[in-house]
């Protein structure tokens, strides 16, 4: 499986996977499946899939990097 680069906040999709959020935030995926497992974190579970919305995601970052959203 090719891993996807992402260049701007443009081309995010509007519903990011956990390989995604991994790829977007240089972490692991299974760094990425524990942050979407933790309180807080902006997921929408559809049965058993994990999806993250990309306009509560991006207010997310900005959260956690001390801006007000």
């Amino acid at each position: 499986m090719e891993k996807k680069v992402y260049k701007s906040y443009e081309e995010l999709p509007l519903m990011l996977t956990v390989p995604d959020v991994a790829s977007v935030l240089g972490v692991s995926r299974a760094g990425a499946y524990e942050l979407a497992y933790s309180e807080g974190f902006p997921v929408l579970k559809v049965g058993s899939r994990i999806v993250i919305p990309k306009d509560k995601f991006l207010p997310w970052i900005e959260k956690q990097c001390g801006g007000e959203s």
